[in-house]
């Protein structure tokens, strides 16, 4: 039969066990919370105020209409009007704009001829969700952009007939998503499952008193944090390896870049996740407490990195965040070797912020692990 003072004794034993494991509940507790804050708010599939540039031989009113309706839109915002075309095609290789406007030095002859003029808008097409709603808000407004600047009675007519405005997407003509997603998977695989195994292979010896066989050697906090993460790397390569074959095989996705620059880069990304996994390890007292930890460094870590979302759409203080996490700068440079060839020149302004994400967690780490293993 059903008694309530034992339904009750239970019951109570459940709230004094969720008061004692406060990590768990805190997890609880945290993991809606931050879904509701990032998806709310942080997330959002229409990014406006993409950086562009302008290259522009000429100056006149026609240009600066151009411009200005370019703005208008609110999917651009102008940061840079380079002197060359080497200059803009460099700004946007490395990433610093999204769009690049061209405008050749007869732009304002050919309209005052009543001749068709053509400007050049070029994008980095290599995450086509950011760009896709900016060029076409662009398409529409160009028809309309030099009507008042057009003389005649048949303003509006001739200027939606003077303009020509071609679309370039660079490194993906054809918007093919595999081409920005496969190469992500490589930063998102590596990122759960070096922290994850890592955190996990610290708790399993102390659950299972291993850990103190061990501190009772002459072994120092370092060695047996470099001897736990080493291993992995090798496995972290073999991931790298399988998907990068899968990627070429099946996916087809082009692989411009040098292999060899990747693989350098992959030694930093995997060894800070490796470090993180590690400090966690030193916070957890379960394997399952190892285990959430895990999920909500993860969850954040996908969605704001750029990964699932686009970077540029997310407000500033989301955009600040995701760049704490190393997959972000990893994504940029995997996206940037493989599809636009990117050397190390534009590689290092993204490897650096993981070399001192790397630093700063494999301090906390050692000390964490000082204080707590010895």
């Amino acid at each position: 039969m059903f008694a309530w003072h034992r339904f009750l004794a239970v019951l109570m034993k459940e709230f004094v066990q969720m008061r004692r494991d406060r990590l768990t509940f805190a997890m609880m507790v945290g993991v809606p919370v931050m879904q509701l804050v990032l998806f709310g708010f942080a997330i959002n599939m229409d990014p406006k105020g993409l950086p562009a540039a302008v290259v522009s031989a000429e100056s006149s009113v026609f240009s600066r209409s151009l411009v200005r309706a370019m703005e208008n839109t609110g999917y651009f915002r102008i940061v840079a009007t380079p002197a060359t075309l080497a200059e803009a095609d460099r700004l946007i290789a490395r990433g610093e704009v999204q769009f690049v406007l061209h405008l050749p030095e007869d732009f304002s002859r050919k309209l005052q001829r009543g001749e068709r003029a053509v400007a050049l808008v070029e994008a980095d097409a290599t995450d086509p969700a950011a760009t896709s709603n900016a060029l076409a808000a662009l398409q529409q407004v160009s028809a309309g952009a030099l009507a008042r600047d057009l003389s005649g009675s048949a303003a509006q007519p001739a200027a939606a007939a003077a303009l020509e405005l071609r679309m370039h997407r660079r490194y993906n003509p054809d918007g093919i998503t595999q081409y920005n997603i496969v190469p992500g998977l490589m930063g998102v695989v590596l990122t759960m499952t070096m922290v994850m195994m890592t955190s996990l292979a610290m708790t399993r010896e102390r659950e299972r008193g291993t850990m103190e066989n061990l501190l009772a050697t002459p072994v120092r906090p370092l060695e047996v944090m470099i001897g736990k993460i080493v291993p992995y790397i090798l496995i972290g390569y073999i991931q790298v390896a399988v998907i990068l074959v899968a990627a070429a095989w099946v996916f087809r996705v082009p692989m411009v870049g040098s292999l060899v620059l990747l693989s350098a880069v992959l030694i930093v990304f995997i060894a800070t996740n490796l470090a993180i996994g590690f400090t966690f390890s030193t916070l957890a007292r379960t394997q399952m407490q190892a285990m959430q930890m895990t999920m909500f460094f993860f969850l954040p870590s996908m969605l704001l990195s750029g990964f699932m979302f686009p970077f540029r759409g997310m407000p500033a203080w989301a955009q600040a965040l995701g760049e704490a996490f190393p997959i972000t700068h990893f994504l940029r440079i995997v996206r940037g070797i493989l599809l636009k060839g990117s050397g190390p020149a534009d590689v290092w302004p993204h490897l650096w912020p993981m070399a001192i994400i790397l630093l700063v967690v494999s301090t906390v780490a050692l000390k964490r692990s000082q204080r707590t293993l010895d």
